[in-house]
């Protein structure tokens, strides 16, 4: 099995993450997966919704390449999920991403989950997403701490600026424990990597939920799916295929300034 795991960093802004990731994602694979890590460049470095359409169009192609080139499933190995609903219309290969994992995962874990994101700016998109998959009663509660993408990155080369990223993460948590939340999403596969190494982590009580197996797990068994029985997403709504002449127009003409 072979899984096209797209980030939203490039390996020349983000060595040391890649890397982690690398070793991470060898660890948690099925025997016979395979799991290719691409990036992005320009990277997403900063919080914001342009940012987010920006690679959300790169990521559809790559999902239209990753299909021909042979892949079996597409995973979007970001928390903000952009360009999940329209690369699912685009291939038939399973298309797993990151936040859609997670969420659904943690609803199997408790009640009531909440999301710490790394960035004010990315609530309003969180909301956004939970509202479009549904999950308004099941996800109840967003709060932030204030970091830039590249800034988490850090965080990899210093124990120091990873224990602040910790505990900014914890101060944020707390809050949402208190009000009735009983299992924690960090909102990004950087911070989700980092608290990886603390097993069993948890704030006052509540799970704190690494969805990077979570999303690989669900993108392999989807491909067992597929084979065992043909299962793949509906296409009567959301995720219609349009006509090949409609995906090479979408491949071949960006538009720009």
């Amino acid at each position: 099995m072979r899984i096209w795991y797209q980030s939203y960093v490039d390996y020349e802004n983000g060595k040391t993450y890649w890397d982690r990731l690398s070793k991470h994602l060898e660890a948690v694979v099925d025997p016979g997966t395979k799991v290719d890590i691409k990036g992005i460049t320009p990277h997403d470095s900063y919080a914001h919704a342009l940012v987010e359409m920006r690679c959300a169009r790169e990521v559809i192609c790559n999902a239209v390449r990753a299909e021909r080139e042979g892949y079996d499933a597409f995973v979007i190995g970001h928390f903000q999920d952009a360009g999940l609903y329209e690369a699912r219309s685009a291939v038939g290969i399973p298309v797993v991403a990151l936040g859609e994992a997670s969420m659904l995962y943690a609803c199997q874990l408790g009640q009531r989950s909440g999301i710490v994101t790394i960035n004010t700016r990315y609530i309003p998109w969180f909301h956004h997403q939970i509202t479009k998959y549904g999950l308004e009663r099941r996800v109840t509660g967003v709060h932030a701490m204030q970091f830039e993408p590249g800034q988490i990155l850090k965080a990899y080369e210093s124990q120091d600026r990873a224990d602040e990223v910790a505990r900014s993460f914890a101060e944020q948590a707390r809050p949402l424990v208190a009000s009735g939340v009983d299992v924690l999403i960090p909102g990004g596969g950087i911070p989700m990597l980092l608290f990886s190494a603390i097993r069993g982590h948890a704030v006052d009580g509540a799970p704190v939920i690494n969805g990077i197996p979570i999303v690989v797990k669900m993108a392999e068994m989807a491909v067992k799916l597929r084979r065992l029985a043909g299962l793949g997403v509906s296409r009567v709504s959301d995720y219609v295929q349009p006509p090949i002449e409609i995906l090479e127009e979408f491949l071949t003409h960006p538009k720009g300034l």
